[in-house]
């Protein structure tokens, strides 16, 4: 309990006209004594009033507050969570509402200023915005409640348990009815190339059409019917795809408001939709992080779900990137063949031995390094250099991107794929290649 302004105010005018009575008498200026009596009788029913103001403020019955929001929210999106505040006062009466949030969780419009009306429920809301996943416990919402007199304000800590899980933001795959996934990975800058050749997989017997390849004609169909008969394939739909994340110290830099392991995270979950939506099994290894973590590739919609609460609360750690160790892990639990994509920030220091687990990787498994590439770096290459500092650090970089660069030449030279990105682009590159190869067979 605080005083209020009000209470404050009053305070202050009675002090200042003790002051100016107290110099007054010290001057020798005759002062009539009905003036302090009159003073000191204000004072006196002042603190009498403030006294028994704080006795009612006491006893008035807290309000009680629910709080509505969403069992999950997207990281970086702003949602709306709306506050529902009941009570028993029987005249109207107006509170400042302040809802304790969370660290890692930012918001707007607090604390809210509310007017209750007798016998009805107030509601009132504000704004929140994940800056990380994870899980988030709400405690307490607290009530700044004014005293009956208005000179006393009473703060009220209530009890408003909730809980709620930060995703990775894939909530646009979620609003009803799904655009076909082709209209939407268009809308990405997804770009799909033509297909090569036909896959591998039948799908039926049809008539023979004009472009079609000779050796789609059954010529046992053919026979039967006295008519061109073709045979027709499409994609494979039975391949599988593991995501070896890298949860290390290097995933930790930052471009912009996600550091490059939720975007890297992104990249993975948009990848699996569409390799989803394809009839391809996706599963998940992590290395480099507190608690590894394996999720093995499944077919069908509901892997994405699956994968969504394997990773949500998935976080980058400081430990160095151990190769060999995430590639022996991955070969002793993943048998049968699989597209395995890396997805890491490779450094010029990482040669030898990340060489050695992709060719032991390689030996059972098409392996695709995808690869970040930091956002500062490209800036600092592209500003004009006018300063010695400028030009120290200009060097820097093209030194450091040249090795980078070499490492990438070695990688392709023993026939590994290497998929060099930004943070925001890599899940368009991802999935451009993916289906590329998909179309051409390559997989």
């Amino acid at each position: 309990m605080k005083p209020s302004r009000l209470l404050l105010t009053w305070l202050a005018i009675l002090l200042a006209v003790g002051i100016v009575l107290g110099a007054l008498r010290a001057l020798g200026v005759a002062v009539p004594s009905m003036l302090l009596s009159i003073h000191w009788g204000l004072l006196l029913a002042l603190l009498a009033l403030a006294i028994l103001d704080a006795v009612r403020l006491k006893r008035l019955p807290s309000p009680r507050v629910q709080r509505q929001m969403p069992g999950s929210l997207a990281l970086s999106r702003w949602s709306e969570v709306r506050l529902q505040i009941s009570h028993d006062f029987a005249q109207p009466l107006n509170i400042e509402v302040f809802d304790h949030v969370p660290d890692g969780l930012d918001f707007e419009n607090l604390p809210l200023s509310v007017e209750l009306q007798p016998g009805q429920h107030s509601q009132t809301g504000y704004r929140l915005r994940p800056l990380k996943r994870g899980h988030f416990s709400f405690e307490h919402c607290e009530i700044s409640l004014p005293s009956p007199l208005g000179l006393w304000v009473g703060k009220r800590l209530l009890d408003a348990v909730d809980h709620t899980r930060v995703y990775p933001d894939f909530a646009r795959l979620y609003d009803g009815q799904l655009l076909a996934v082709d209209n939407w990975l268009s809308q990405l800058g997804i770009r799909q190339r033509q297909r090569r050749g036909q896959g591998q997989e039948f799908h039926q017997l049809r008539e023979f059409r004009e472009g079609d390849s000779l050796r789609q004609i059954d010529w046992k169909a053919t026979a039967r019917h006295r008519t061109p008969i073709a045979r027709e394939y499409e994609d494979e739909r039975d391949q599988q795809i593991i995501f070896l994340l890298d949860c290390g110290r290097r995933m930790r830099s930052q471009d912009g408001e996600l550091a490059h392991f939720d975007h890297a995270l992104n990249a993975c979950l948009l990848l699996s939709y569409t390799a989803l939506r394809q009839g391809d099994a996706v599963g998940l290894s992590t290395f480099a992080s507190e608690l590894p973590r394996y999720l093995a590739p499944v077919k069908g919609t509901g892997q994405l779900n699956v994968l969504l609460n394997t990773v949500y609360d998935l976080d980058s750690s400081q430990r160095p990137a151990d190769y060999q160790a995430a590639v022996t892990q991955l070969l002793t639990r993943q048998k049968r063949r699989a597209l395995v994509v890396l997805v890491t920030n490779l450094r010029d220091e990482d040669d030898e031995e990340l060489l050695v687990a992709i060719k032991r990787l390689g030996q059972q498994h098409r392996v695709l390094v995808a690869s970040l590439r930091e956002e500062a770096l490209d800036r600092i290459r592209q500003t004009p250099v006018q300063t010695l500092p400028e030009a120290l650090s200009y060097c820097a970089t093209v030194d450091y991107l040249n090795a980078r660069a070499e490492l990438h030449e070695r990688l392709s030279a023993h026939g590994v794929a290497v998929l060099q990105a930004r943070p925001r682009e890599l899940g368009a590159e991802l999935v451009t290649l993916y289906l590329g190869w998909k179309k051409a067979g390559d997989l």
